[in-house]
């Protein structure tokens, strides 16, 4: 499904039903008159932004059933800024706020469009997401961020194959696909996890929730995709 259907899908679902959370979405841009604010205000805008950030929060809640079965944030305010920022990072989330790089806009080489709606879908689930009162590995969090860019059809060519990494907690794409993997072993269980992960973490929810050790399953994962 191309990205553009994908959205134009989620606007009919995001208006067939009443909203979840009184949520309000800012956009602004401070890069106004750099080349990357520029090329933003060219090829992205404020509106289309705003637009995206709304229906990656509604899809986010929805995998993590955070809508129906699992309780989620009080959160009643969402900012996207798009601003110079000093790393080497796309963007960065902080609290309820998302920055998005304006020098990393400005130097994409493609449709920067389509790579800026994904990062909004990884760095949205930031937002929403649980931490484990911060003993979650950071990259099971960051990996949980890309499995749902990845699920949300965003996952960008220039990402490593399935089956890549050392370690299940490798972070990001490699995280993302071997959740992706235990995903299909047990419908939900990445909203189950996160569910597990509100007020601590343990590397034994895998076992709860799949009946063997993470380590296991990383080792039949890689005996699946790592060839």
């Amino acid at each position: 499904m191309s990205p553009i259907i994908y959205l134009m899908f989620l606007v009919i679902i995001a208006s067939s039903g009443s909203p979840i959370h009184a949520v309000q979405y800012q956009v602004t841009n401070r890069a106004t008159g750099t080349p990357g604010g520029t090329r933003f205000e060219n090829e992205i805008g404020i509106p289309f932004t705003q637009q995206t950030i709304q229906l990656a929060s509604q899809f986010i809640l929805q995998t993590f059933k955070q809508i129906d079965q699992f309780g989620g944030k009080n959160i009643e305010h969402v900012s996207v800024i798009v601003t110079a920022l000093n790393g080497n990072s796309a963007a960065i989330t902080s609290d309820n706020n998302i920055f998005l790089d304006s020098n990393y806009i400005e130097g994409f080489s493609g449709d920067v469009r389509n790579e800026v709606i994904g990062i909004l879908y990884h760095e949205a689930t930031h937002i929403w997401q649980w931490f484990g009162n911060k003993e979650a590995p950071r990259g099971l969090t960051e990996g949980v961020a890309d499995f749902m860019r990845l699920k949300a059809g965003f996952a960008p060519p220039h990402w490593v194959p399935r089956g890549t990494g050392s370690g299940w907690d490798e972070g990001y794409v490699v995280t993302a696909y071997f959740l992706d993997y235990c995903n299909g072993l047990r419908d939900g269980f990445v909203a189950m996890l996160n569910a597990m992960m509100k007020d601590h973490y343990s590397d034994d929810f895998f076992v709860k929730l799949l009946g063997k050790s993470v380590d296991q399953l990383w080792s039949d994962y890689k005996s699946v995709f790592g060839n």
